[in-house]
């Protein structure tokens, strides 16, 4: 490798680590729960959408409960790569490099979240087969939700503080 382009690589690497390390909560190791619960906060809201959005689509389409579960994960993983597509799109990235970023920032989160909350949802007696109409649907499903934001929220916090995950949006910011 040419000396002078390590050197300015080096340069680039330390000037985007500087220039990272200005966003309040979310230094690499300096992780406030705040920035922590933001960015769950945010890949909840993509996995509410497309979950709730899957369900009702598998359930006027009359599916049973596999498909629709299946679906509804799907456009759960959708919808919260969408969100940090979007915004990564928006400041300015390619889509391929867009993609990179959604995948690397959101996978672990997401997944992490949809296991609970099916989870939750699977462990709730009756829960799999309420209808939408049915309050057990929705509290179980609100209360999955919630208990996947607060196991969820300590994983985003110890990836982002290794500049992982979300962190990895903000090289962009």
């Amino acid at each position: 490798m040419d000396h002078g382009a390590h050197h300015t690589a080096d340069a680039h690497d330390r000037s985007a680590r500087q220039v990272h390390a200005g966003h309040a909560g979310h230094q690499v190791g300096t992780v406030t729960w705040g920035a922590a619960a933001k960015a769950t906060l945010h890949c909840l809201t993509g996995c509410a959408i497309g979950e709730i959005l899957g369900m009702v689509i598998g359930t006027a389409l009359l599916w049973g409960n596999v498909p629709t579960m299946v679906l509804a994960i799907a456009l759960a993983f959708v919808f919260g790569y969408s969100f940090t597509l979007f915004a990564v799109r928006k400041a300015g990235l390619d889509f391929k490099t867009a993609i990179k970023v959604a995948l690397a920032a959101d996978t672990v989160s997401i997944a992490v979240m949809e296991l609970v909350d099916n989870g939750i949802i699977a462990l709730v007696p009756g829960a799999v087969d309420a209808h939408l109409s049915d309050t057990l649907f929705w509290t179980s499903l609100l209360g999955g939700f919630v208990i996947a934001f607060l196991l969820t929220t300590p994983v985003n916090k110890w990836m982002i503080g290794r500049g992982k995950g979300h962190a990895v949006v903000h090289a962009y910011h």
